[in-house]
Order: structure tokens, then C-alpha cells, then sequence
């Protein structure tokens, strides 16, 4: 059983940070893609940051230059860091890892269960 646990969110000020944490946890072989989505009240799920395996990132245009997506493959695990964070950014964030098992189907995306993020005024 692979589960993906996310950590880090909270309420912060406009102008402020923070650092999102998500572990990968179970039987597993190797991840590829991780990614970070977002999905604001009333609004779509949307992709923040992605990175494959070999440490190539991708952002959406409103996050670059703002926020670094990173990860430990010895630790299964995925980062967000968040700066300059505006009200715009206030969501549930999810951590998202397209991950190998040992067991068929041999590669499964799985999804976290979110944490929200708030940025006031």
C-alpha cells in the first residue's frame, strides 16, 4: 500500500513563506514525475511545479521566480518552497508522485490528501 502524506501548510501573511513537505511511503520501487497541484474554492485543479526523476522542473507562469520545487529520491519525498506568497496562492495544495511498485499495475498515480495553504492580506 503506497501512501503519499503531505505537511507544511498553514495561514502566513502576504510577502511571507513556506515549505511543503510530502513523503512517499510503501512498497516502492522507484517514483518518476512528483508534482505539486493546487485547487482553489470555487476553481479547477491546477499543476503548480513538476520534476522528473532526473531533476528537470516545470512551473506554472504565475509561481516562477516565487517557488522552488526539489526532491530526495534517497527519502521518497518532494518540496515546495513558497516565497513571496500573495492571497492569489491561497488553495489546498496536493502532492502528486507517479510511482513504480512490485506489483501489477506496475506504475500507479497516487494523490495526497492536501493541506491548505492560507495568505492573508
Amino acid at each position: 500500500q503506497v501512501q503519499l502524506v503531505e505537511s507544511g501548510g498553514g495561514l502566513v501573511q502576504a510577502g511571507g513563506s513556506l515549505r511543503l513537505s510530502c513523503a512517499a511511503s510503501g512498497t516502492i520501487i522507484s517514483i518518476n514525475d512528483m508534482a505539486w497541484f493546487r485547487q482553489a474554492p470555487g476553481k479547477q485543479r491546477e499543476l503548480v511545479a513538476s520534476i522528473n526523476s532526473g531533476g528537470s522542473t516545470n512551473y506554472v507562469d504565475s509561481v516562477k521566480g516565487r517557488f522552488t520545487i526539489s526532491r530526495d529520491n534517497a527519502r521518497n519525498s518532494v518540496y515546495l518552497q513558497m516565497d513571496s506568497l500573495k492571497p492569489e496562492d491561497t488553495a489546498v495544495y496536493y502532492c502528486n508522485a507517479e510511482i513504480r511498485r512490485a506489483t501489477f499495475p506496475l506504475v500507479l498515480n497516487y494523490w495526497g490528501p492536501g493541506t491548505q495553504v492560507t495568505v492573508s492580506s
